[in-house]
C-alpha cells in the first residue's frame, strides 16, 4: 500500500516500464494483465513480447500498485525498470494489452539486451561525458521527437523509425573511420528501452567504448535541475499529455490527430493545421480521401465527447 497521495500532487499516477524478459507464452499472458488494468481502472497501452514487456499506463496510486505488483510477478520481471510523473487528469483514453513480435521494433533479430548492452550512466555522469568533445553524442529517437528538444551537441539520424538505425549508425561508423577517429559513443532516448537495443547493436558491431543514459531523458528532466542541465527544448511522451519539460511538468505541445506528430502554437497558426485532419508536417502527405475520413472521425469525436463518451475509433497513441 502506498502512502496517501498529498493534495499537492497531482492525482494521476503515470508509469513508463519496461523490462528484457524471455517469455514463453505471451499469449497466456496477456487475459490475466488486462483483467488485472482493468478491475483497477488502469488506462494505457503495454507490449507483450518474447523479449519482454514494455508500455506506459496511468491511474490511482492504489490501482497502479496492484498493477505493477501483478507485472513483477510475471517470469523475469521481479526488477522491474519504471519511471514516474504525475499529471492532473487521465492522460489515455483506454486501456490495450497488445502482443507483438518485439517491444521495441529494431529488426536486428540476434540483437540480446539481456547479454550484452552498453555502460549505464546516471543523470549526474551524464553531462561530463557529452560535453567531452571525443564524444559522439546519438538521439535514438525518431525525426519528429528530435525536433522538439534534445541535449546539446547530439547528432540527429533523422530516423522516421527505429528499424533504420542500424544503417544509419553503420554508415555514420565508416564517416568517424574514414577521418581516423574510432568513436566513443554516447546514447540516449526517452526512457532507456531503444538505447538498451541500441547499445547492444553497436557493441555486437564491435566497439567496446559505448555508454548510454540510465533512465532515459525522463529521468535526466525529473533529477537533474534546470540551471545544470544540457537539456534544450521539450522531450515528446507517448500519451496526451505530448510532451515535457523539466520536472516532468506537462509541456506546450498538442498533437496532429491525422500523423500522430507534435504540433507547436506557430504550426497551429498555420492555414495547413485543421483540427483533426492534417498539419504541415503531414499536409502533403495525405489524400483527399484520406482527409475526408479524418474529417469524419474528428465529428464523431467531437460528437462522442458532447454526449460525455470516448469515441471507439479514437486512436491510442
Amino acid at each position: 500500500m502506498v502512502a496517501p497521495v498529498s493534495d499537492a500532487l497531482p492525482p494521476i499516477r503515470i508509469v513508463a516500464l519496461y523490462n528484457f524478459t524471455p517469455f514463453e507464452d505471451i499469449v497466456a499472458l496477456r487475459g490475466p494483465l488486462q483483467e488485472v488494468c482493468d478491475r483497477e481502472g488502469i488506462k494505457g497501452i503495454l507490449l507483450l513480447a518474447p523479449e519482454g514487456i514494455n508500455g506506459t499506463i496511468a491511474g490511482s496510486d492504489d490501482g497502479m500498485e496492484q498493477v505493477l505488483d501483478h507485472i513483477r510477478a510475471m517470469p523475469g520481471c521481479e526488477e522491474l525498470e519504471i519511471k514516474e510523473s504525475r499529471a492532473p487528469e487521465m492522460p489515455f483514453r483506454r486501456m490495450k494489452v497488445r502482443l507483438k513480435k518485439e517491444i521495441v521494433t529494431m529488426g536486428q533479430p540476434n540483437i540480446d539486451p539481456r547479454k550484452d548492452v552498453g555502460q549505464y550512466l546516471a543523470p549526474d555522469e551524464w553531462n561530463a561525458l557529452i560535453s567531452d568533445p571525443d564524444t559522439i553524442v546519438i538521439d535514438t529517437r525518431n525525426d519528429y521527437e528530435v525536433a522538439i528538444g534534445t541535449f546539446k551537441r547530439a547528432e540527429d539520424p533523422k530516423t522516421r523509425s527505429f528499424r533504420e538505425f542500424p544503417e544509419w549508425f553503420r554508415k555514420r561508423r565508416k564517416e568517424l573511420e574514414a577521418k581516423g577517429r574510432v568513436p566513443k559513443i554516447a546514447m540516449f532516448c526517452t526512457g532507456g528501452i531503444r538505447c538498451e537495443k541500441s547499445t547492444s547493436f553497436v557493441k555486437a558491431e564491435g566497439l567496446d567504448e559505448v555508454y548510454h543514459l540510465k533512465g532515459g531523458i525522463l529521468k535526466y528532466l525529473e533529477t537533474v535541475p534546470e540551471e545544470e542541465s544540457l537539456w534544450e527544448g521539450e522531450c515528446f511522451v507517448f500519451d496526451q499529455r505530448v510532451s515535457v519539460k523539466h520536472g516532468l511538468e506537462i509541456g506546450s505541445y498538442d498533437v496532429c490527430h491525422a500523423c500522430r506528430r507534435p504540433v507547436s502554437e506557430k504550426d497551429k497558426a498555420s492555414p495547413m493545421f485543421v483540427q483533426g485532419i492534417s498539419c504541415p508536417h503531414c499536409h502533403n502527405e495525405r489524400t483527399e480521401e484520406q482527409r475526408q475520413r479524418y474529417a469524419a472521425r474528428e465529428l464523431q469525436e467531437k460528437l462522442a465527447r458532447q454526449r460525455g463518451k470516448e469515441h471507439l475509433g479514437t486512436q491510442q497513441k
